[in-house]
């Protein structure tokens, strides 16, 4: 993650101010991902959600234990973080209005905390299951205002937009489809072991964050209609016109 976030920022170091809108978000995702790895490896991002089990015996009482797994809630951070910003870069590309990109973020960071609130809630009780179905419903309204508005809109930009739009945001949301399907059968049913859900979810991220963000990067300095250029206060700062002065006599 550290390494692609020097590979981005190199690749802006040519680009206008103004034209460096892809570069920055994409910088961003991977820095926050770099971030949260750090957190998690040291130990400053985790927990552990406790169930209790019971077990039998003929002639003596039986007796509880508890049965814990760690939640790494500092991967729920990254992404309430960092998958926005993907949003945005999916946004921005397919021409998806202002409206619609909203409706998708906040659908995505519902998705985000229900899963960080089921994976801290107690296992076969709706706390669990109750969360992930919320969350797997709002993933669909993120399919619907990025995937399938985002197909419509982008048409208007020509074919060669449309074939790298297509691609990545198929690409993206096949990836996101995975990462429910991973938390069913690892904090969801305990199926997987922690160490086994780490190698998973890394792979998943490095496929979502540093190879998502190299392939817009590049696809984008070939493709001339995918460039944006914003003028204003983010190329230009704030223009001496209508500064308050303080301090000056009057």
């Amino acid at each position: 993650m550290l390494a692609s976030s020097g590979v981005f920022a190199a690749m802006s170091w040519n680009v206008p101010v103004s034209r460096r809108v892809y570069h920055v978000i994409t910088t961003l995702i991977t820095i926050i991902a770099t971030l949260s790895y750090f957190a998690m490896a040291s130990g400053h991002a985790s927990t552990f959600s406790c169930d209790t089990a019971w077990d039998h015996h003929k002639h003596v009482p039986d007796t509880p234990h508890e049965v814990c797994r760690q939640v790494f809630w500092g991967r729920y951070v990254d992404w309430a973080l960092t998958t926005p910003l993907l949003i945005l870069d999916l946004s921005l590309l397919a021409g998806i209005d202002g409206a619609h990109t909203l409706m998708a973020v906040v659908a995505d960071l519902i998705m985000i905390l229900s899963g960080l609130f089921a994976s801290l809630g107690d296992s076969g009780t709706a706390q669990r299951w109750g969360w992930y179905a919320i969350g797997c419903v709002s993933y669909l309204f993120v399919i619907w205002h990025v995937g399938l508005h985002g197909s419509r809109t982008v048409s208007a930009k020509g074919s060669a937009v449309t074939r790298l739009f297509s691609s990545l945001a198929i690409f993206s949301l096949l990836l996101w489809t995975t990462y429910p399907i991973v938390w069913g059968i690892a904090d969801g049913a305990h199926k997987t072991s922690v160490d086994t859900e780490i190698m998973i979810y890394s792979v998943l991220d490095v496929l979502a964050k540093p190879v998502f963000g190299l392939w817009l990067l590049i696809s984008h300095r070939a493709l001339a209609d995918t460039k944006i250029d914003i003028g204003g206060y983010w190329s230009h700062g704030l223009a001496s016109q209508g500064r308050i002065r303080i301090g000056d006599d009057e």
